[in-house]
């Protein structure tokens, strides 16, 4: 017995030195750098059509994040994301070309935002990524960033470099690893599918789900529906005065979801202009999306509905954090 308890002691040490010679090793070289990738060699044709279109994904996604307080896609300080993480700012995508991303060709850009990975190997590990955006939804982003709109218009500001907590340099190194590519041609939804096009709105363009799932790390980019917690929400950020909120439950859930709280009509009114049935403003970091055509939401609305149920009461999380901050 004493025997057996002794291998055991030993195969524990050797365990806490592994993992503390890895903890070690993270802290002393930070995120992980990867070989430069084989860039496709793609060109993008602007059209109206294309650059219209890449404003409204760009509304949703890139503004968010990286527009100042001038509206320029300089960079800012991401103060809605946890302290756990580090101090994160996002950068200056303008055409700059040398601060920007004016030297980018097309082809780089496309694989960025599918894999979030450089040209140069760097990962951009906080950057969402989007497998799933149909490849002509991909080209319109391209074309509004390349476009005479003034929020990608040159510009030498840029926000700070972010400081990556352990906690997210750990994560680089495990969880949060870059996406791989893939050639295969990613088609729009059929649009006459209002359960299709709702899946494909909330999840490839709206990347709803990284906000509204159970946990903001274990998610499935390429298959969303599998990520923990898909639509429960619960997830915590910071709101406007650095308060604790937590991310709504979206699915159907009777008692504690949105199935008897909105009808369609007011969760189209809810998420294109931000107020809710009773009047009340939706707090941040959820934004009004009026960019989304009323059609897109409803479609939203639709898929919502055959998302597994969640009982996931965050109006009781919500109203203990305030409770706790009088």
């Amino acid at each position: 017995m004493k025997k057996v308890l002794k291998v055991i002691g030993y195969a524990l040490l050797c365990v806490v030195l592994l993992l503390g010679g890895f903890c070690a090793y993270v802290a002393t070289v930070g995120t992980p750098t990867y070989d430069p990738p084989t860039i496709p060699e793609l060109t993008v044709e602007s059209t109206p059509a294309r650059v219209a279109r890449g404003e409204v994904i760009a509304q949703i996604q890139c503004m968010a994040c990286h527009a100042n307080n001038e509206n320029r896609l300089t960079g800012k300080h991401l103060a809605e994301v946890p302290a756990l993480f580090g101090t994160l700012y996002s950068k200056n995508i303008t055409q700059d070309k040398e601060k920007g991303i004016g030297n980018w060709t097309d082809g780089e850009l496309i694989y960025f935002l599918r894999t979030g990975l450089r040209r140069d190997g760097t990962h951009a590990a906080v950057m969402p990524q989007y497998p799933n955006m149909a490849d002509e939804d991909l080209k319109s982003v391209v074309a509004w960033l390349r476009s005479d709109r003034l929020p990608v218009q040159p510009s030498k500001e840029e926000a700070p470099n972010s400081e990556l907590s352990f906690f997210s340099k750990l994560l680089t190194h495990t969880l949060m690893k870059p996406l791989p590519y893939s050639p295969e041609l990613v088609a729009l939804p059929d649009s006459n599918d209002p359960v299709a096009l709702g899946r494909y709105t909330a999840d490839a363009i709206g990347d709803c789900y990284g906000c509204h799932s159970g946990d903001l790390i274990d998610q499935d980019k390429q298959h969303p529906e599998r990520s923990k917690g898909y639509y429960g929400g619960g997830i915590e950020m910071k709101g406007d005065g650095g308060e604790s909120v937590f991310t709504a439950n979206l699915t159907f859930d009777d008692q504690t979801g949105i199935a008897k709280k909105y009808t369609k009509e007011q969760f189209i009114r809810a998420v294109r202009l931000g107020v809710r049935p009773d009047g009340s403003i939706l707090k941040q970091p959820m934004f009004p999306r009026p960019m989304l055509s009323e059609r897109e939401v409803g479609a939203i609305y639709d898929y919502l509905k055959t998302v597994p149920k969640i009982q996931n009461d965050i109006a009781k999380k919500n109203a203990e954090v305030q409770l706790a901050g009088n």
